[in-house]
């Protein structure tokens, strides 16, 4: 009897170690022990943690200014000709990250959103006007205007875009005024 249960528990013992040995990821690999002798892999760093203040830290909201979320380009002599698009491009979703440091407030301003050829697109390398305004009121705390490239293709039905400014940055502000417009620059369209 002592017998048949000894080799119960070696058999018991077998099936274990074997199904040990096909789990990948499982607690061999993850530095809880191995066999062998081998290494367990160092812990990574812990990552950075938020403090409260941080969480509750004001980031003015971003928006498109109303009018600047499309644009087109028309070839040569073809503006407003529907036939004579060469692209169209829209903005379809803002929004920002912030940080203070050192008495700034400092922002990373990003835009997504595609672009659709026109029945006169050609394949190659386009630029988008895209414009970041930062203001309090009727004053401009910051404004630049992006010359954004990216391909298309003519073939192609849409080329999905992200745009992103990171260096937008202004002091840190005493009251939670401050707007952040994004969108296509209002300025006469170029010809092609």
């Amino acid at each position: 009897m002592a017998f048949v249960a000894g080799k119960m528990r070696f058999a018991a013992i077998g099936a274990l170690m074997a199904l040990a040995g096909c789990q990948s990821g499982g607690a061999l690999d993850l530095g809880l022990g191995g066999w062998g002798g081998q290494k367990a892999e160092p812990a990574a760093p812990p990552a950075e943690t938020v403090t409260a203040d941080e969480l509750r830290a004001y980031c003015p909201r971003v928006t498109l200014r109303s009018g600047t979320a499309f644009y087109s380009t028309y070839e040569r002599g073809g503006d407003g000709d529907k036939s004579r698009i060469v692209y169209q491009a829209s903005i379809t979703d803002v929004t920002r990250s912030c940080q203070y440091d050192g008495g700034m407030l400092n922002m990373a301003v990003a835009a997504a959103g595609r672009v659709v050829p026109g029945p006169v697109a050609r394949d190659g390398t386009i630029t988008m006007p895209i414009r970041i305004a930062v203001v309090r009121g009727e004053e401009v705390l910051y404004s630049k205007l992006h010359q954004y490239q990216t391909s298309i293709a003519a073939l192609s039905p849409a080329t999905q875009f992200v745009f992103k400014d990171p260096a937008v940055s202004i002091p840190i502000p005493t009251a939670r005024n401050i707007e952040i417009y994004v969108g296509f620059d209002e300025t006469p369209q170029k010809k092609r």
